[in-house]
């Protein structure tokens, strides 16, 4: 069913061309990725479709029925409202609705045959039904507890920083579940955690979105469609980031040819017929599918449990460190640091060196201190026991604050304070709007103060102004916010390409899994991983090892149970030796059936055709009973061999 369409639309911004002549439409269930250039068009095109930007041509088709509601950057909530009431307070209208749901199904019990009656309850509950209105109490605990809110529900909104703010803007929208849900860069302020929470929270409850995003793997989660806005017109490509890459680099092949075509007309030199332009992909096929298949030996013997767990471990940590560790240059030597703040313990007793060309990605929820420990490597804090020595070299760090720009500056002053237009950048001499191109910028800003910039447009100067100087190590704390997907490519190609030292802090696991060749993985205790490999890899352990530590706590808590019973049985019963027989194949045919449902879910022209949420109705239905299969399977085989030990007695 079309929600939305927007017809031969145009935007200008005095002689600026942001849209021209556009067509969109959404389809009740999409899940909508828009990307391209910072200022190319992104926050407007969703503006015009929430109806809060006027357009310069063209035509907005929207029923008066649907709700629109968007994300915005900077949330404005009543002072003296608490978290949690900030959160109910958007929801007045759901409570509305189940309370009348509530008299009319009470009213219908002596007047059953009330046509009007009838038609309103059929319609209050397909509307509590479209907005998964049924249990919200329920909904709220959730919420604050996954977006780190609990601790703050009884404080004032207006006092929390701005990220919770932000947070609770998402919770409140989340909550409310509006026809269309307009996102823009909802993953800022978000740590991984949360971020996969709202991944799985759009996903299953079928939200139909519209969403501007640099988390590239977030939008590969979610997006069924995605449309990239450039040169002033929109382009749709089908499925997620990874289908919109296959379809660019065909797009750009079938370029390449055309343009091959034309220059054999023109008898153009040969050399210019082999040129072209080819994305590249990556596929990152990970260890997915030996953790499932370790995951299947967990049906033979509980033991296998602690085995897998083990080897899970030790498969993180066997990427090989380089051989010729001992010959680099020590940067930083971290000596048994601690430091806690207030009764936070954020660091526990940590050790470690960082050396030369090493490439490390603080990675951890929200508030583990990430921040704090770039800030201990900079010299802005002591730790509180142990200490870190430092060697002679030179850093370059860039803040979220951009603290290294000067707000009253324009970017020529900015680059060249001494006045000029060249400046050198790493010992090359070069106009400075030759070197600022490479950052997107356009001449014509050259003069344009640094506070009237966009923060993508201020965190592309920072960043521009960070490498155009020589440094043996640089510490970022959270680049790719606020930048575009363009942007982040090149800050990509220069971090790469960096011959020296790189720490810094990200939650985008794209950027981590790209650039980093070693994680500090903060935890929750204080205490500090170090891992080598791709962070989203990482993160599939990390939950294969969730699911097998709760298998592994469901069997102790049976076998306590098991050891408490009294029986003076010699052998198996009937029963139960079937069970012994019957359910490996049948936990093996669940498992296989568990695993072909979450293809599907990954899968959006699969998840498409079948239903998102009849596919999550038996996703979760077959793990239960999956659960259920394996615990009495094991509790069996337990007794059986506790009888094997009587009878040998």
């Amino acid at each position: 069913m079309a929600l939305l369409d927007l017809i031969e639309v145009s935007k200008y911004y005095e002689t600026q061309k942001i849209l021209c002549n556009i067509d969109f439409h959404l389809e009740d269930g999409e899940k909508v990725s828009i990307i391209g250039q910072n200022g190319g068009g992104k926050s407007t095109f969703l503006n015009i479709i929430n109806g809060s930007i006027d357009m310069d041509s063209g035509r907005r088709v929207v029923n008066n029925s649907i709700k629109i509601d968007i994300l915005q950057q900077n949330p404005i909530f009543d002072k003296d409202l608490s978290v949690r009431d900030a959160i109910e307070n958007e929801l007045d209208e759901l409570k509305e609705k189940k309370i009348r749901f509530q008299k009319v199904s009470e009213l219908l019990e002596n007047d059953f045959k009330n046509n009007i009656l009838l038609k309103e309850h059929e319609e209050l509950s397909l509307f509590l039904d479209a907005h998964s209105a049924w249990n919200l109490d329920d909904k709220i605990e959730r919420i604050l507890q996954e977006f780190d809110l609990k601790k703050y529900e009884n404080e004032l909104v207006s006092m929390i920083s701005g990220g919770e703010q932000r947070r609770v803007a998402l919770a409140s929208l989340l909550l409310k579940k509006p026809d269309i849900l307009l996102l823009d860069e909802p993953t800022n302020h978000l740590d991984v955690y949360m971020v996969e929470f709202l991944e799985d929270l759009l996903i299953k409850e079928n939200f139909t979105l519209v969403l501007i995003s640099h988390d590239r793997y977030f939008i590969n989660s979610l997006s069924t469609r995605i449309i990239e806005i450039e040169n002033c017109k929109i382009r749709s490509f089908n499925g997620g980031y990874g289908d919109y890459l296959k379809a660019k680099e065909e797009l750009l092949k079938s370029m390449q040819r055309s343009q091959q075509n034309l220059l054999k007309l023109l008898r153009s030199e040969e050399d210019w017929l082999n040129r072209g332009v080819k994305a590249r992909l990556k596929r990152n096929e990970g260890r997915k599918k030996r953790v499932i298949e370790l995951r299947d030996e967990v049906k033979r013997n509980p033991g296998i449990i602690k085995k897998i767990q083990l080897q899970l471990q030790r498969e993180q940590k066997s990427f090989s460190k380089d051989e010729s560790v001992n010959r680099k240059k020590m940067l930083f030597e971290i000596d048994n640091i601690s430091i806690t703040l207030g009764h936070n313990i954020l660091i526990s007793k940590f050790s470690s060196r960082i050396l030369q060309f090493d490439k490390i990605a603080i990675v951890g929820k929200n508030g583990t201190g990430k921040s704090t420990f770039l800030k201990l490597l900079l010299g802005d804090m002591k730790p509180d026991e142990g200490k870190i020595k430092k060697g002679e070299f030179k850093i370059g760090y860039f803040d979220q604050e951009r603290s290294m720009l000067d707000d009253d500056k324009n970017l020529l002053e900015t680059f060249c304070p001494n006045g000029g237009d060249r400046i050198d950048v790493r010992g090359h001499n070069m106009h400075v709007y030759g070197y600022l191109k490479n950052f997107l910028f356009p001449k014509e800003h050259l003069d344009k103060k640094i506070n009237i910039l966009s923060g993508g447009e201020k965190s592309r100067v920072a960043l521009a102004l960070l490498f155009a100087k020589d440094y043996d190590c640089l510490i970022l704390d959270e680049p790719t916010n606020d930048l575009d997907i363009p942007t982040i490519n090149i800050l990509e190609e220069y971090l790469l390409n960096f011959q020296g030292a790189l720490i810094f802090v990200s939650h985008d696991r794209y950027f981590v899994d790209k650039i980093a060749k070693k994680l500090f993985i903060m935890k929750d205790d204080g205490s500090i991983e170090e891992s080598y490999g791709e962070y989203s890899e990482y993160l599939e352990i990390e939950k294969e090892i969730d699911k097998l530590e709760n298998i592994e706590h469901k069997i102790s808590i049976s076998r306590k149970h098991t050891n408490k019973k009294q029986t003076n049985q010699k052998k198996l019963s009937y029963k139960e030796n079937k069970i012994l027989q019957e359910y490996p194949l049948k936990i093996e045919n669940l498992e296989k059936e568990i695993k072909e449902l979450n293809n599907c879910l990954n899968n959006p022209e699969c998840y498409k055709e079948k239903g998102l949420d009849r596919l999550y109705e038996r996703l979760k239905e077959q793990e239960k009973i999956l659960e259920e299969l394996i615990e009495i399977y094991f509790e069996v085989e337990e007794k059986n061999e506790e009888l094997s030990t009587l009878n040998l007695v």
